[in-house]
């Protein structure tokens, strides 16, 4: 069976609540698709004018960061019930940004991975390496171990509902993008490794999406790839060329 391409937009730190309300009026109709599922992560004071300005629409809201505890003393976080009582569906986790500047680690990812799955929040689980990585020939270790710390304790049934990003943290922003085929190499061993730590079937459901840099003229090439399931697009998901990755095959 086809897997169904999921489009999700990371707005980063961008967009006031207005903005955001703007924003979603002005993409509502240049996203308008059956055929994959777009989803936008947004800021979390965004989060809840997001979700009434997409209501009716086939967009989803996702969040961009979440916290691996219930409540308590943590100033400053969200917890899991905050994004469901709003009605995110998504959740972004372990994003390179979030790795480099805000000290998350292998282990804290895995953490978030299993309360997000408690809650019945999709994750959407960031890889990559860097330059120095892939020039040094390290990248596939890398992202091995990126990938089977974060499912560790992550059930079949669970992690076949996962989306994987990968995006090669040298091409985040900067306006280069890996080769199509460095792209699905890297997806493809992400999909091998899924199939080494579950099974055939679990691996063939999972999605795994390509980012970094991502336009409306990469998409097409990169998103036909038998591994590659859609993208994570950081700038461009704030603009309207958003509606053309999201119907890159019309």
């Amino acid at each position: 069976m086809a897997r169904r391409k999921i489009i999700a937009g990371n707005w980063k730190m961008n967009m006031t609540p207005s903005e955001a309300v703007a924003l979603i009026e002005t993409l509502k109709p240049l996203v308008a698709t059956d055929e994959a599922d777009v989803v936008f992560c947004v800021p979390a004071i965004d989060i809840i004018p997001a979700i009434e300005a997409a209501k009716g629409s086939n967009i989803c809201i996702g969040a961009e960061n979440m916290y691996f505890e219930e409540k308590g003393a943590y100033t400053g976080e969200i917890s899991p019930n905050m994004l469901v009582d709003a009605g995110v569906k998504y959740v972004i986790i372990g994003h390179s940004e979030r790795r480099e500047y805000f000290a998350e680690t292998d282990e804290t990812v895995n953490k978030k991975v299993l309360k997000a799955f408690e809650h019945g929040i999709t994750p959407i689980i960031c890889c990559g390496e860097t330059l120095t990585q892939r020039e040094q020939g390290v990248t596939i270790d890398f992202i091995r171990q990126q990938v089977k710390i974060a499912f560790l304790g992550v059930t079949a049934e669970q992690a076949a509902m996962a989306v994987i990003a990968y995006e090669p943290i040298w091409a985040i922003g900067t306006g280069k993008v890996a080769t199509t085929e460095q792209a699905e190499e890297v997806c493809k061993a992400i999909r091998a490794c899924i199939a080494e730590i579950y099974d055939e079937a679990t691996a063939e459901a999972i999605r795994i999406q390509y980012g970094g840099s991502v336009s409306a003229a990469s998409a097409p090439e990169l998103f036909a790839q038998p591994d590659i399931d859609g993208g994570l697009v950081g700038g461009a998901a704030l603009k309207p060329d958003f509606g053309k990755i999201v119907n890159y095959n019309k």
